[in-house]
């Protein structure tokens, strides 16, 4: 089955697309994603899905190419890194960062009503019930795949299946990426369904209490990922430390090949 990406004609706020570092962006900052999102879902829009990639995201698709298709195939795309946001600005090309979890953030606190079902994949208990007893959002249908699901086809398209047979408006995976967008790549596969996923990674965990944000500056300042790094060293310090860097040799090897 042919895959299509989302069109000009589909976009409420910018059809204007960007090309950067190998990748098609929706250049919307978090209001105009947030506006964009709610748009498509009140229209009915078949399904679609959200990526919003940052600096791990663009080292991973580098040493693995074959994950491109998770990236092309989305319907929106949408910068969730002030570094990729400044190497931008350096090639004369606005991207504004619409982090993922202030988008997230958003649409849970102003946009989703209390007796709506929302889908959550992923996450645990405790984020079920942070989105009832924090939120009023208690119509959950809530689906936790194993663990290794990047390397358990079965799994991806059962938690496919379960996510198109019950979104309704929007959908949060956060089962980390890849694996995030291995499901939402195949629930767009199936060629049914409705409505938004967003591939929003630790998100919930963040509006939930259970990860601690980097302070507003330290954001302003591009150093999340030092508040991450700081906060999780034993967890975080490979992604930081080694495969991090490497953004600035990929950088310069796409903005070389332009």
């Amino acid at each position: 089955m042919e895959l299509t990406s989302a069109s000009a004609a589909d976009f409420a706020v910018d059809p204007e697309r960007i090309e950067f570092m190998g990748l098609t962006f929706d250049p919307l900052d978090t209001e105009g994603a947030v506006v964009e999102l709610v748009c498509r879902a009140d229209r009915g829009c078949d399904f679609t899905y959200l990526v919003t990639p940052n600096v791990d995201h663009m080292v991973r698709l580098d040493a693995e190419p074959d994950l491109r298709p998770l990236y092309t195939d989305a319907g929106m795309l949408v910068c969730d890194s002030r570094i990729l946001e400044l190497f931008a600005k350096f090639e004369s090309k606005e991207l504004p960062a619409a982090p993922g979890a202030d988008i997230v953030e958003a649409l849970i606190r102003d946009h989703i009503n209390s007796d709506e079902k929302i889908v959550v994949i992923g996450g645990d208990e405790g984020i079920i019930e942070s989105l009832a007893r924090d939120y009023g959002i208690a119509n959950v249908a809530w689906h936790n795949p194993p663990m290794g699901l990047r390397n358990k086809p079965d799994e991806v398209r059962k938690a496919a299946e379960f996510l198109v047979s019950e979104n309704e408006r929007f959908a949060f995976l956060c089962v980390g990426s890849p694996q995030q967008e291995m499901v939402a790549r195949e629930a767009l596969r199936l060629g049914r369904g409705k409505g938004v996923a967003l591939c929003c990674g630790a998100s919930l965990e963040f509006l939930a209490g259970r990860v601690e944000r980097a302070p507003l500056w330290m954001r302003n300042a591009r150093l999340e990922w030092l508040h991450r790094l700081l906060s999780e060293p034993k967890r975080m310090w490979k992604r930081y430390l080694v495969d991090g860097p490497r953004i600035f040799a990929i950088w310069r090897k796409h903005k070389s090949e332009q």
